[in-house]
């Protein structure tokens, strides 16, 4: 997919305090015109526009005839091939990420230091040195804002367990399960850029079971301790292609997670044990109300059953669904979810995952920071998973499979 050059030259000038877009639509800006702007962000920016919420002022992308095309397509009224250009002349409210992660870090900053908030895909950056540097230029005090797109969060599904498990409706949470289990063939890892760390940031544990991990710490609150282990059985990749890990939380409950391209009977599932019911959801790129299941415990009072089961009014996770939260955040002025150390969690989460099976050891919350080698690279520069360079040709040289926990076996 082309994309925008990484911009800066547009950064240069202090972050700016817009005032909230109140009484008027947010003026959007997409960077990067590929499958996930043109079937998710462009469909839901639309949408708002019919609402009278939203306008699409310009489209960014290295490719001048991929853009002009994009925008003809879409409506948009101003095609780029230069992100630092774009951000001058139109000064958008809201730029909308849409490019590979190695470009995430510089063009989150340069929005934010033209004084748009932003909304940037996920794997929001590839590190948490990156993660950390795109916080420190967000506004003080009403934004701008990073967030990212975690949309699984948002619907009246996640909504209603996470209001459930907060509030104890269930009893407390004790026993949890999260499941990434995919398949992934090898002409899909034969795209150059794919299964390599500098690339695409991760294997299964970042590119894919991201949505999961996310979720289930939006639903269960903070983590505190990791223990996981990492394997590349089947595919001739960098990165993993399979993980699985033991988490802890800190309200005591444990959870199991796996991450996985290597399965053929594909599906996305988070289940929640309480003391008084399961709450299950199973599904594969999105969820809906009916993808939800509440078993009670035998003797549960009917009034109870009833309410757990009542999600009301179906709305579906989308990336419309966070859009409309993420544009009332901006018109009242306040942080907006899965932004922050909101958002930080799950990166976090899965750096540590990848540390505990590297080193084989347990890795808690926070112990990753400046100066631990896995806080500015995710494969931390373990023997038989960081990049092996030829002192000749230069180019990274794939460790041979299959590897478990760094061990070639």
């Amino acid at each position: 997919m082309p994309t925008p050059r990484n911009a800066t030259s547009a950064a240069t000038s202090t972050n700016r305090l817009p005032a909230p877009p109140v009484g008027r639509r947010v003026r959007a800006a997409v960077i990067g015109t590929g499958a996930i702007a043109r079937g998710s962000h462009v469909p839901a920016l639309a949408r708002l526009a019919e609402e009278g919420e939203t306008e699409i002022v310009a489209a960014v992308d290295i490719a001048e005839d991929v853009v002009r095309e994009f925008c003809a397509e879409a409506g948009i009224p101003h095609a780029y091939t230069d992100l630092d250009r774009m951000l001058e002349e139109q000064r958008p409210d809201l730029v909308v990420i849409c490019t590979p992660p190695t470009l995430h870090r510089e063009q989150t900053v340069a929005a934010l230091r033209a004084g748009a908030w932003v909304w940037c895909e996920k794997p929001p950056v590839p590190t948490l040195a990156d993660f950390d540097a795109v916080e420190a230029e967000e506004g003080l005090d009403g934004g701008p804002y990073a967030a990212i797109v975690f949309q699984h969060r948002f619907g009246s599904g996640a909504r209603h367990v996470k209001r459930l498990i907060a509030e104890e409706a269930m009893g407390r949470p004790l026993v949890a399960h999260c499941q990434t289990t995919w398949y992934r063939n090898a002409d899909y890892y034969a795209v150059p850029w794919r299964g390599r760390w500098e690339t695409e940031g991760g294997g299964p544990a970042m590119g894919h079971g991201i949505h999961q991990m996310d979720l289930l710490l939006d639903l269960m609150g903070p983590w505190s301790e990791v223990r996981a282990m990492a394997g590349r059985l089947v595919h001739d990749v960098e990165t993993e292609d399979v993980s699985t890990a033991l988490v802890r939380f800190r309200n005591g409950a444990l959870a199991t997670v796996v991450n996985s391209v290597l399965s053929p009977d594909e599906v996305s599932r988070i289940r929640i044990d309480c003391e008084r019911a399961t709450v299950e959801l199973t599904h594969l790129y999105g969820h809906s109300n009916d993808n939800w299941r509440v078993t009670p415990v035998p003797g549960t009072p009917d009034a109870d059953v009833t309410a757990w089961q009542d999600f009301g009014a179906d709305v579906p996770s989308s990336h419309l669904a966070q859009l409309r939260d993420l544009v009332a955040s901006m018109r009242a002025g306040e942080r907006p979810r899965s932004s922050g150390a909101d958002g930080r969690t799950s990166l976090e989460l899965i750096t540590a995952l990848y540390k505990s099976a590297f080193t084989d050891t347990t890795v808690r919350a926070g112990e990753i920071g400046p100066g631990d080698p896995y806080y500015t690279a995710l494969h931390g520069g373990a023997a038989g998973w960081a990049p092996r360079v030829s002192e000749v040709t230069e180019v990274p040289v794939v460790p041979e499979v299959p590897v478990v926990q760094g061990v070639e076996a």
